[in-house]
């Protein structure tokens, strides 16, 4: 064990080589298109600059983030010939650092295709962008009044030459809702005013809807990560990240004894508590409280009491003390329990978990 996990809470570890394998699959399960990838939120949360370039190696070329700094920081550690899309894009007067940087908007409303038309006619050449139209989800892109706008003005598309149309999908994880199919015939209303231009509609999930959906581009995101993209059947990608805490210490406590902020929990009889340390300041979630699940060696080793800024505290009854010792590792994450699971008992989804794993772990990477 090196200085740095000896000296950590919590070894998390993300598996490089399971995230291209991934990438494969979803490369063959999107049919004619090109697949993207997500990496906002830092690869959300396990290190865009570890998993942007794995993906590169693999063949992707599109990467999408969220914010302008996410763009910058990403920019020097992918090819040359890698484009980067910023999902928000450019805030106010902030439209130069772009090109500086050499990254691309993607516009969602008539105030961006004004400054980006404007900033490309004051460097007298064309900018190219993504256009987002809103096709339900009312959250980013144009609504339809201000995507007529941008279609009666001839300038904005000679100056804003676009790379695609685009739009997002809001339940693709449940196959059959409704608003699939609307959404799908939504987009394809546009796409039919705009048939020169390439088509980026799928997710993650979108991509398992089928072909009607893939378009040109797809732009996966949690699938990469390991998250199940399709509710309520067998995930086909392989995990990417484990998490396991270490025992701080053990005590055994008397019935009536209660563990935790709130004493939420009281001993029926003897128990055997060994604390971890692990909290909610590490994004293990506070709903977590007397409900998740822990292994050790395999054995389930139930969470009791409330979990606490930088702990967490486990009935360890039933497990041999040998393996109780301070240091002794514990399965937060990992095979016994897959990263979804977790998600389902803290009430939340895989995304939430993965983007809150805090920085205090010590991180390794294998597979790179």
């Amino acid at each position: 064990m090196t200085p740095q996990a000896a000296h950590a809470g919590a070894i998390l570890t993300v598996d490089l080589a399971a995230v291209r394998s991934n990438y494969r699959l979803l490369r063959q399960q999107a049919g004619k298109a090109t697949v993207g990838a997500a990496v906002k939120a830092n690869a959300y949360g396990l290190g865009a600059d570890k998993v942007g370039p794995t993906l590169a190696a693999e063949g992707c070329r599109h990467f999408f983030v969220a914010h302008l700094d996410e763009g910058i920081a990403l920019r020097p550690q992918l090819p040359a010939t890698a484009e980067i899309f910023v999902l928000h894009g450019a805030p106010p007067a902030t439209e130069r650092e772009l090109i500086a940087h050499g990254l691309t908007p993607v516009l969602n409303s008539l105030q961006q295709i004004e400054a980006w038309h404007a900033l490309a006619h004051s460097l007298e050449r064309p900018l190219p962008a993504i256009f987002q139209v809103d096709t339900g989800m009312s959250r980013m892109g144009l609504p339809a009044t201000e995507a007529e706008a941008w279609l009666a003005n001839p300038a904005f598309m000679k100056s804003i030459p676009p790379r695609f149309l685009m739009s997002h999908l809001a339940c693709a994880e449940h196959q059959s809702h409704p608003m699939n199919a609307s959404q799908l015939a939504r987009f394809q209303s546009w796409r039919q005013r705009l048939p020169h231009i390439p088509a980026s509609l799928a997710n993650s999930s979108g991509i398992f809807l089928g072909a009607d959906f893939q378009f040109d581009l797809v732009r996966p995101g949690a699938a990469l990560y390991g998250i199940a993209p399709v509710a309520g059947v067998a995930n086909p990608l392989q995990p990417v990240v484990a998490l396991h805490g270490r025992i701080i210490q053990c005590r055994t406590i008397q019935r009536g004894e209660h563990v935790g902020y709130g004493i939420s929990y009281s001993a029926t009889e003897e128990r055997r508590i060994a604390t971890i340390g692990v909290g909610y300041a590490d994004g293990w979630l506070r709903s977590m409280s007397n409900r998740g699940i822990a292994f050790i060696d395999g054995q389930p080793t139930p969470m009791v009491g409330t979990v606490s800024m930088d702990s967490i505290t486990l009935d360890v009854s039933g497990i041999a003390s040998e393996r109780l010792q301070a240091g002794a590792s514990v399965e937060l994450i990992g095979p016994h329990r897959p990263l979804d699971d977790v998600a389902r008992l803290a009430g939340s989804i895989g995304y939430e978990i993965l983007t809150d794993l805090g920085r205090r772990y010590h991180r390794e990477y294998i597979g790179g």
